[in-house]
């Protein structure tokens, strides 16, 4: 999976060249999200200026805030679609780089149940996951790395917090303990998930197989059989689903109660006047990029689940290229349960 791409000459320009660029990508976009966080900081302050002051602030002023904001949003436009197209042909070309290496052995393979879907489905599945996880984890690091300032040099005007009382940069220490929370949480109440997911594939590729050697044997795919086998998948999907319900009750409650957290955080400091709406809105902005970089195991749960399911499968099938047992293998959970 990754030494077919990272450490191929044929593929280090694409592999190396390709992580450079979208490492300079988004590290500009998140310093345009910096920049926007500025931005609202100043024209806040100059709208609570102009309701509580009439007549102090012109409509050029005012206006000028906006084009401001049009062009530094425009800017991160053209990076995010830029960097959307070129992400997606650099994961490509991993995919491209696997199916070759994979094709390579493929008398070695070709023997292995699913060998074909492995190839083709699987290949396509991991790359389009590690665009999408790699995408949110970079732009997670990045984004710690630019706000974690921010928010602690803002937290010098935030001198008190409800239960904590007075702590220097205590909204620091709210983002990182609630992100944290949420994070042992759900990876506790979504325990059982991944060995559900890698069921799944095991149940819906004996089905797919048997539906494939009917198109070919008058013999295979009886009625019967195939009923049996998606009986199977239908028990373990049912399982899946059930696991799932729980685990959205709890992920769903701590991300809608996450909202209020950086206010009720503030709310001594907003009660007493000690900060203007500018800060405020800046502060909580600064505080939800924070709480969501901490927050990556939490969002990305599902998807990281479904690339469990995926390493595993190609995993076992390298380990058949490189003549070696499958010492990654995990525990599945029967449907029947």
């Amino acid at each position: 999976m990754f030494r077919s791409f990272f450490l191929s000459r044929e593929w280090a320009l694409w592999a190396w060249g390709g992580m450079a660029i979208i490492f300079g990508g988004t590290w500009y976009q998140v310093q345009l999200d910096v920049r926007i966080n500025e931005w609202f900081g100043g024209f806040y302050d100059l709208v609570q200026k102009a309701l509580g002051e009439p007549g102090t602030v012109t409509l050029p002023e005012f206006y000028g805030f906006l084009l401001t904001f049009g062009q530094i949003a425009g800017i991160y436009i053209v990076v995010a679609v830029f960097l959307g197209f070129f992400t997606k042909h650099w994961t490509f070309r991993w995919r491209q780089a696997m199916n070759n290496f994979y094709m390579s052995h493929w008398e070695k393979l070709r023997h292995i149940e699913g060998a074909s879907q492995r190839v083709q489905e699987d290949t396509r599945r991991f790359a389009n996951i590690m665009e999408s996880l790699g995408s949110r984890l970079l732009d997670s690091l990045m984004t710690l790395v630019a706000f974690l300032p921010i928010l602690w040099t803002l937290s010098k005007q935030v001198t008190e917090v409800p239960i904590i009382g007075e702590l220097d940069h205590a909204l620091v220490y709210v983002a990182v303990l609630f992100a944290l929370f949420g994070t042992v949480v759900l990876a506790a109440v979504g325990v059982k998930l991944p060995g559900l997911e890698f069921n799944n594939q095991k149940v819906e590729a004996a089905y797919r197989k048997e539906l494939v050697y009917g198109e070919d044997h008058e013999d295979r795919a009886e009625p019967p059989t195939v009923m049996e086998l998606f009986r199977n998948v239908r028990r373990n999907y049912f399982r899946l689903f059930f696991h799932y319900m729980y685990f959205d009750v709890a992920k769903w409650s701590y991300l809608q109660f996450g909202v209020l957290v950086p206010y009720i955080a503030l709310a001594p400091t907003i009660v007493s006047g000690a900060i203007t709406l500018g800060v405020m809105q800046q502060i909580v902005r600064a505080f939800g990029r924070v709480e969501s970089s901490f927050q990556f195991l939490v969002h990305s749960w599902t998807i990281i689940v479904e690339l469990m399911s995926v390493y595993k499968r190609l995993r076992a099938f390298e380990a058949t290229i490189y003549d070696e047992p499958d010492k990654d293998r995990w525990s599945v959970v029967d449907p029947a349960e």
